[in-house]
């Protein structure tokens, strides 16, 4: 018997069991990571269903009031309960769901527009011109996010369009960053000088050549930026400087839900902090598997 024991722990130390072992963790990570990216990918379609099939089948009178409801714990009439003039959460939540979709997706669409625009010219010029662009970034990045877009939806009224500008003015940094990286990388390949060489000019070379190359890292920096952007519009309307208070917004209900948790009420906060938190998570979860895909070189390390 001891012999046998003694042979099972040689040969669990032989290189073949190793790279077994190896080989199952592997499978296992591959299999971890294809179950989180399914559960993001049905958690985002059924986001979008409700956002989209629900304000149609079920219109909201942001106006409605109904003082008999009001604070009515969740049952099968309420799921998620009434809020504190008695106006049903569920259907409230799904509104400032899609308020906050809405922002999310305008504004980092617009943000990663003015990156890549910004990023492309500094690393296609370089030069002077390179580093004159690269201290106006340094410049606003000095300046925190939250407090730079509380100065801009300051000057507008209340409402959507002040709170997308607001996002889409200060979070294009990050990406142009991430462009003109990826230019100055593209600059090398031997393709662009063959360009080069052939007489191309400098702007065709940018069209043709570089912003294609960039295209898919300018895309997963979207994706990512659309989670920052739904916090971004919940912090400002949770500061009273998004949407107007009776609009339904899911950082204003978490506003007007302080005073009923310090009463013992605890849905009318819990459930918009879980329609904020689990589009965020789900849509991050996306962004990370499609940020595998295009870096070969990251995944790969993952499956060491």
């Amino acid at each position: 018997m001891a012999d046998t024991v003694k042979t099972t722990r040689e040969t669990a130390g032989t290189p073949a069991a190793t790279h077994w072992h190896q080989r199952a963790d592997r499978r296992g990570g591959r299999g971890t990571r294809t179950l989180r990216v399914r559960t993001s990918a049905v958690l985002v379609a059924a986001i979008v269903l409700a956002v989209v099939a629900v304000p149609l089948l079920f219109p909201l009178d942001g106006q409605a009031v109904d003082l008999a409801a009001k604070l009515r714990t969740p049952s099968p009439a309420h799921l998620f309960g009434t809020d504190e003039v008695g106006r049903d959460l569920l259907l409230r939540c799904v509104y400032g769901l899609r308020v906050s979709l809405l922002v999310g997706v305008v504004a980092a669409l617009a943000a990663t527009i003015i990156g890549t625009a910004v990023g492309a010219l500094a690393g296609a010029l370089g030069g002077w011109a390179d580093r004159g662009v690269m201290r106006v970034v340094d410049l606003f990045s000095s300046v925190p996010h939250l407090l730079l877009g509380i100065f801009i939806v300051a000057m507008f009224r209340p409402g959507v369009w002040p709170v997308i500008i607001s996002v889409a003015l200060t979070h294009w940094l990050s990406t142009a960053r991430i462009v003109r990286a990826e230019v100055l990388s593209l600059r090398s390949r031997p393709y662009v000088d063959a360009a080069v060489s052939g007489g191309a000019s400098r702007w065709r070379v940018t069209v043709r050549h570089l912003l294609p190359g960039v295209l898919p890292q300018a895309g997963l920096a979207a994706v990512l930026m659309v989670p920052h952007a739904i916090w971004h519009e919940s912090a400002l309307s949770f500061l009273g400087l998004g949407l107007p208070a009776h609009e339904a917004s899911l950082g204003n209900m978490v506003n007007s839900a302080r005073s009923s948790l310090l009463a013992g009420d605890w849905w009318p906060t819990l459930f918009p902090g879980l329609f904020i938190i689990v589009p965020t998570l789900a849509i991050a979860g996306l962004a990370g598997a499609w940020r595998e895909r295009i870096n070969p070189r990251r995944r790969s390390e993952l499956m060491l």
